[in-house]
């Protein structure tokens, strides 16, 4: 009698301890399951759960210790906390905070600038890759214009490796650079739209990288100022991408010394095809390209916030979506791509599912509580 009183004592004693400890409490308020990365000010963070920049967030349920980053920003200090978590739909996850030193986690995000492939800027997570052209390919027989997507079936880091062989427009085992930007957009780029006609900018001339892995990488790709049509434009793209999602997000910040807002078009290659396979609904677009027989399929798509969008299909070479920046707000958008043999998305139903319920993810973000 005497054993069993103890040990129920203890088991509330302990059930009391976990009740009372200070946790993060993220609640997901949608309808499917989310796997995302969340924010919390760093200064509220600390504060918060008394720690400095050294310690170890949990999972409740089970004890398992929880990737997370010190966002920077370009900062010397940390602005940010970043947790990746995983919510089932109408859940909630309950994470606690220890003091102490974890585990290192592998990065699973890269962003770096390749001077020795004619000044691309490329970036990567544990899905796909993407790059961007600079200023030494500008005006030459390879020239191109919107950003790139490179086709992964590994989650390992490719960037370096393919640039040090050269060798990645052939399918080794990890995938292969198939996809054709040409005088496009390509996945997602933006331009400007003048009296009715595309005006693409220069490449970028500078770069910083802003935070690194390894969950989030951002940089920033700043423009030199570009006299377009009369109008002096200064541009920049701050570009992030986390572990384990097929998009990016983009933040465009655009001067232009003639007018408070500019005309923009964000474009999406498309294959020529007379019937394509798209889906234009909830403020994004997404499309399915036509099967090439030894490469395989890619998927596109762009996502808008609430910002006033009309789509164009007029042009065989390219989906333009319209839309205008006002010259006193950063301007939010998000692109990305999948490929069917990475095995992930393989049909055009499921391409368009998932980026619906990413436009739902961000209308909708995980509620986010320290208690």
């Amino acid at each position: 009698m005497k054993k069993t009183f103890i040990a129920t004592f203890v088991a509330l004693a302990l059930a009391h301890s976990l009740s009372a400890q200070q946790k993060i409490v993220v609640k997901n308020p949608g309808n499917h399951s989310r796997h995302e990365l969340i924010s919390i000010p760093y200064s509220s963070f600390t504060k918060h759960f008394k720690v400095d920049s050294v310690f170890t967030i949990v999972n409740a349920a089970d004890g398992s210790e929880v990737a997370h980053q010190l966002e920077k920003l370009g900062q010397s200090s940390p602005q940010n906390v970043l947790v990746e978590v995983s919510v089932g739909k109408q859940q909630e996850l309950t994470l606690t905070v220890k003091p102490q030193k974890g585990a290192a986690f592998q990065a699973r995000t890269y962003a770096r600038y390749v001077p020795e492939r004619k000044d691309d800027f490329a970036w990567e997570n544990d899905i796909a890759a993407y790059r961007a052209y600079g200023k030494a390919l500008e005006g030459t027989s390879e020239d191109a214009q919107g950003f790139d997507f490179w086709s992964k079936r590994t989650s390992e880091l490719v960037i370096n490796e393919w640039y040090k062989t050269g060798d990645y427009h052939a399918d080794h085992g990890k995938g292969l650079d198939y996809y054709s930007v040409g005088q496009t957009l390509g996945v997602g780029d933006l331009a400007l739209f003048v009296n009715g006609n595309i005006k693409f900018t220069k490449h970028y001339r500078k770069f910083e990288v802003l935070d690194n892995g390894p969950i989030r990488s951002t940089f920033r790709l700043i423009f030199e100022p570009q006299e377009i049509e009369g109008n002096t434009i200064e541009l920049s793209k701050t570009i992030s991408i986390d572990a384990g999602s097929q998009l990016n997000k983009i933040q465009v910040e655009l001067k232009n010394n003639k007018k408070s807002s500019t005309a923009v078009v964000i474009g999406l290659s498309r294959r020529g095809e007379e019937k394509p396979a798209y889906q234009f609904a909830n403020n994004s677009l997404a499309y399915w390209e036509p099967t090439i027989a030894d490469k395989g399929t890619t998927g596109t798509a762009v996502l808008f916030g609430k910002d006033k969008i009309t789509l164009d299909t007029k042009d065989p070479k390219q989906f333009l979506v319209h839309t205008t920046i006002p010259g006193n707000k950063k301007f939010v958008y998000y692109n990305g791509a999948a490929w069917d043999r990475a095995g992930k998305i393989t049909t055009a139903q499921e391409w368009f599912d998932y980026v619906k319920q990413q436009q739902q993810n961000i209308s909708k973000p995980l509620k986010v509580t320290l208690k």
